[in-house]
């Protein structure tokens, strides 16, 4: 590859799962093809990472069919366990506590990741290829039934993040900790995900970078030094934050010179809709995301070029010599 490739992931859920407790909307589809619309402007390929209700929400499978009928970009899976059927109670209240999908009983799981691929695949008359974990959740287990379902590309992995401060179910242990994991695209150990092995499962993890210098983590890690906040504020994402166009484009050059093959950009589809998120509280924050979201593309679309995470995947299968 000349240059190294772009790929941009949408996390498409139900609007302001952080802070909605109690019935989950979707609004926030009428807001989608602003964005999509501006990736075509730059040419560049989105994958969609749909939720169970936004599979359920007939826009956004018109919306869907359409970026599949124009090859535009992909549709894959994305996983909150709380309300993707079949429902199990486990916490008694969990759309308060939002349990992570590896936090259920193995069949339970199991029957979830059935049960939302077939739903996407009927409804879209397509394969699904590629998944993200619901709250970033990731397991050995996980890896296993995705490969079983036939999926080819996983993008869960958050290189540098703990997400065992985390909580979900509150007798739990919190979510999946990456400190250790690979920074890099490779197909994972079927017995250990933070490895590279021999499956046919490849694993994309995000774009993250640490906000300071090497020694100061490095003296943490050896010293066990806590961080007061949750998921390690010590790191940077190739993802909005508000005001953070700076940052992302320090990402990409720090991702760039290191000689990686790709990067990773993230949003949720909820981030794209006043009101949707904590972070893009109205329609003047959503307008200063999209000036922040041009700056980036504009830095990014004469230096990478775009795929959808499964032309990735294909890519990678043939430069690795695997049978896609």
């Amino acid at each position: 590859m000349n240059q190294p490739i772009l790929i941009i992931t949408i996390d498409t859920e139900g609007d302001n799962l952080w802070q909605n407790n109690d019935k989950i909307t979707t609004k926030n589809t009428n807001f989608l093809p602003r964005f999509q619309e501006l990736c075509e402007n730059y040419k560049f390929k989105t994958t969609w990472l749909t939720n169970y209700e936004m599979s359920i929400d007939p826009q956004y499978i018109e919306f869907a069919q359409s970026i599949i009928h124009d090859n535009t970009g992909e549709i894959g899976m994305h996983l909150h366990a709380y309300n993707n059927p079949p429902l199990y109670n486990l916490t008694g209240d969990d759309l308060r506590y939002k349990p992570y999908l590896i936090e259920y009983p193995p069949n339970i799981m199991r029957q979830k990741v059935i049960y939302i691929t077939s739903v996407l695949e009927d409804v879209l008359q397509i394969k699904m290829r590629s998944h993200r974990a619901g709250r970033w959740a990731f397991n050995t287990f996980y890896a296993q039934l995705l490969i079983e379902q036939g999926y080819q590309v996983d993008c869960s992995v958050t290189p540098r993040v703990n997400w065992k401060l985390s909580p979900g179910d509150p007798r739990g242990f919190g979510g999946t900790d990456y400190q250790n994991f690979l920074d890099h695209a490779y197909f994972i150990d079927q017995d250990d995900i933070s490895k590279a092995g021999q499956s046919t499962l490849l694993e994309v993890p995000m774009s993250t970078d640490y906000k300071h210098c090497s020694w100061v983590n490095t003296m943490q890690k050896i010293y066990n030094i806590s961080r007061k906040k949750k998921n390690n504020p010590s790191v940077n994402w190739l993802r909005p934050k508000g005001g953070n166009v700076t940052q992302m484009i320090n990402i990409v050059k720090k991702t760039l010179s290191s000689k990686k093959d790709y990067l990773e950009f993230m949003i949720h589809s909820s981030e794209l809709m006043p009101g949707g998120s904590p972070t893009f509280k109205n329609k003047n924050d959503i307008d200063a995301l999209y000036r922040d979201l041009e700056t980036l593309f504009d830095y990014l679309s004469i230096r990478t070029k775009s795929m959808s995470l499964s032309e990735y995947y294909s890519v990678k299968t043939k430069n690795c010599g695997y049978l896609n």
